[in-house]
């Protein structure tokens, strides 16, 4: 996942859907579970997912040996730019012991959740409640066909899976040694993010569960290194929101913590100041003539007032309005204050707004009452 919310192509290009890492991990366990009971792999296999999608996936990989069958398929995540586009999602199974039901392994490449908040407790291989129960449904289906039980061990495995995680929010959730594997309905759409608002979710849950009183979600790099400066923060407490402020204030509406901060720079807070909950440039730019008016009840006389409305970006506005001294970093913190408050429970979080410029220094702030 990068620091940055990818771009998609322009509006009325034809975009490809895809499938997600647990789609392709129940292909794989299907079509190893049937090769383990008949000998043979079938190839391509068909699965169900939800909402009664049935794709059919090839084969990359395939192997069987010592009571146990190996079956690989290279995950296709269509036109989104996701991380894990192009990986081996392979699923070993063997028979496991009588009444155990469908067991779950982490092979290379797959996580193992180390601490609490997440939807998979702590101990167990990062392989989400949605995923396991596909494969679950897809073992189900093979014992019925050969008439024995449902009793396997399935270890998932994604070479390459801790490299990769690198670029995820995994090490930061407590998920070590590898990748999730993830998927509500078994479908990549693409760019929906759905990755990564499921890490700011999970970010929140984390840190609810380690009863921190204090989370700052950060637009990038430079606002996080900044805001954990500036308050001192564990890394369990930094949200890697991106652009997604509002999707980020709305689930903490619904979880809350005592106190909220959000940390951003210049142009994406000043967004938000006017309304914005996903500050990505695709949405729109910030509005110059608004921040000019913004700048006006700050104190700034009409020639910062018009240099403000003829910059070109909104880090230059910020330069006009310092150089009339005018505090213009507060009012957007207290704009954006005002508009934010609103997406959460101000009677359960206290919410604290800061902006930084390039270089991370702090050039507003606004907080609401606790």
């Amino acid at each position: 996942m990068s620091e940055q919310t990818p771009t998609p192509p322009e509006q009325g290009t034809a975009l490809r859907r895809g499938w997600t890492t647990g789609a392709c991990a129940t292909a794989a366990t299907k079509a190893a579970f049937t090769a383990l009971m008949s000998g043979h792999f079938p190839d391509p296999v068909q699965v169900t997912l939800p909402k009664n999608r049935t794709p059919a996936f090839s084969l990359a990989v395939q192997e069987q040996g010592d009571g146990t069958a190996m079956a690989g398929i290279i995950k296709d995540a269509g036109d989104d730019p996701d991380v894990t586009h192009g990986a081996l999602i392979r699923a070993k199974v063997r028979l496991g012991a009588p009444g155990s039901g469908v067991t779950f392994a982490a092979g290379e490449g797959v996580g193992m959740v180390t601490r609490a908040g997440l939807p998979i407790p702590a101990g167990e291989p990062a392989i989400n409640p949605s995923p396991r129960a596909m494969i679950q449904q897809a073992v189900g289906e093979i014992a019925a066909q050969f008439n024995v039980p449902g009793d396997v061990e399935v270890e998932i495995s994604v070479p390459r899976g801790a490299e990769i995680a690198i670029e995820t929010l995994n090490p930061r959730l407590g998920i070590v040694g590898g990748l999730s594997i993830l998927g509500t309905t078994g479908v990549v759409i693409p760019f929906s993010c759905s990755a990564w608002i499921h890490s700011i979710q999970r970010g929140i849950d984390v840190a609810r569960a380690a009863g921190l009183p204090h989370v700052a979600g950060s637009t990038g790099r430079t606002s996080e290194k900044a805001v954990q400066a500036h308050h001192g923060l564990p890394e369990e407490a930094l949200i890697d929101m991106g652009d997604f402020i509002g999707g980020m204030l709305k689930y903490l509406r619904t979880h809350p913590v005592p106190r909220i901060t959000v940390a951003g720079g210049m142009a994406k807070i000043t967004k938000l100041s006017q309304g914005f909950m996903d500050v990505h440039s695709r949405r729109g730019q910030a509005d110059l003539g608004q921040l000019a008016d913004l700048a006006a009840t700050a104190g700034a006389d009409e020639t910062c007032q018009e240099r403000i409305r003829q910059s070109n970006t909104v880090a230059e506005a910020f330069d006009h309005a310092r150089a009339a001294d005018v505090p213009i970093g507060d009012a957007v913190a207290r704009a954006a204050l005002h508009f934010a408050l609103h997406l959460i429970d101000p009677q359960q979080s206290q919410l604290e707004i800061l902006v930084f410029d390039r270089s991370g220094h702090l050039v507003g702030e606004a907080t609401s009452a606790p």
